[in-house]
């Protein structure tokens, strides 16, 4: 499948600002958009739940999940209400919500699903992380039968850990295109 063939959701976490991946891949794909959290200020998690499903139903050709940070748990927690609508999910650095590192208002996002995805996955994560350990990142992969990819010594995978435009996560976004080809 190619990314021009397919519209690609990006799921931001809270602190994706125009130099972070995504919204650096968002320019760059003409089928990509960002589905920020609605509202000003406070996240409600039910209200991001829905604008996603809203955006994903509202496709006109099949959908993709980028997702980061706390949009990885939103795609995870829409995923329900997606069976048959989304044909892959790229989730980048989940963050575990029992970390004493990870901001209150993301905690209160959970809980994290741990069920099988009912669509393929691959879950990138990092070694060195401060949001999530390696060994919780395994976990969730092992739960949501995602291909789990390791990172590395990559922090958390945003622009604050220098990836930017992060050109290698664009080659294993692409290879997940692949595996969704019919």
């Amino acid at each position: 499948m190619r990314a021009a063939d397919t519209d690609i959701l990006m799921v931001p976490g809270f602190e994706a600002g125009p130099d972070h991946w995504q919204s650096r891949w968002a320019r760059k794909l003409s089928t990509a958009g960002l589905i920020d959290p609605p509202g000003n200020g406070r996240v409600n998690g039910p209200e991001w739940r829905t604008s996603l499903v809203a955006h994903a139903k509202a496709a006109r050709r099949p959908v993709v999940l980028v997702a980061h940070d706390i949009g990885v748990i939103m795609a995870v927690q829409a995923a329900a209400f997606l069976h048959g609508v989304v044909r892959g999910a790229f989730l980048v650095a989940p963050p575990d919500l029992d970390n004493p590192y990870v901001p209150d208002e993301s905690r209160g996002l959970g809980p994290v699903p741990r069920d099988a995805l009912p669509f393929p996955s691959f879950l990138v994560a990092s070694r060195t992380d401060p949001f999530c350990s390696f060994a919780f990142a395994e976990e969730l992969a092992r739960d949501w039968r995602s291909l789990l990819i390791d990172a590395g010594d990559a922090g958390h995978l945003d622009a604050g850990s220098c990836h930017g435009p992060w050109p290698e996560g664009l080659l294993v976004f692409s290879r997940l295109l692949r595996r969704l080809s019919p």
